[in-house]
């Protein structure tokens, strides 16, 4: 999708956060992310080879997704789907009206591949998105970066989440996953947006470390 389509994404009104906490999220982001690329770093390989092993397709997959303000970028993950995952999924969402009712993603999905679901478990598909972080077009904490699909369908409010960076982990994410319907998820994104700190980011952060262990609400 080329970024002159985006563009034509209506504006959202921007907010202002303290400069010292943006600048300890960014660094706390880029010391982590640095951190934990070079700790997973041998499993890089056992993980790819096993989705190649598992399924035909390329292990890394590339998305375009919306960011900071709207703007678009190319999000990396570990490819936990068929290959025609998105042509699956864009006929599904040819049907929605509104987005408040929306489930994104189903428990059972015939996408899914079999390494897929145990990444998809353990949250080890998420982990080519420290790239993302060091790049700066995502960080650690914020609301799930957004296909450009969906974001044209978002209301003047819940274009409001497109004023912070899109994020690994957050409010939504430690409340229920993928057991929430987009319009619960959204919810929880505005109310991360409103009321951001890097003190919630602390916490959420810690949390999160929970919530991958249990398991709960990732398919």
């Amino acid at each position: 999708m080329d970024n002159s389509s985006l563009e034509r994404l209506p504006r959202q009104e921007t907010v202002s956060y303290p400069r010292w906490q943006l600048i300890s999220k960014r660094m706390l982001d880029v010391i982590a992310a640095g951190a934990l690329l070079v700790l997973a770093s041998p499993f890089w390989l056992v993980i790819v080879c096993w989705i190649r092993l598992d399924s035909p397709g390329r292990a890394i997959f590339r998305q375009t997704r919306i960011g900071l303000g709207g703007r678009s970028y190319t999000i990396y993950k570990f490819r936990t789907m068929v290959q025609n995952a998105d042509a699956l999924f864009k006929a599904k969402l040819d049907e929605v009206q509104e987005l408040d009712g929306f489930v994104f993603q189903e428990k059972d999905d015939p996408r899914i591949t079999r390494s897929g679901s145990f990444l998809r478990k353990t949250s080890l598909d998420e982990l080519p998105q420290l790239l993302n972080i060091l790049l700066g077009s995502m960080s650690l904490v914020g609301p799930r970066p957004e296909i450009p699909e969906i974001a044209r369908l978002y209301t003047p409010e819940q274009r409001k989440r497109l004023n912070v960076l899109p994020g690994v982990t957050g409010l939504a994410q430690i409340n229920g996953r993928s057991e929430l319907t987009l319009g619960e998820t959204m919810a929880y994104d505005l109310e991360y947006v409103r009321n951001w700190s890097f003190l919630l980011d602390l916490k959420i952060l810690w949390k999160t470390v929970f919530v991958v262990l249990s398991g709960r609400g990732a398919y």
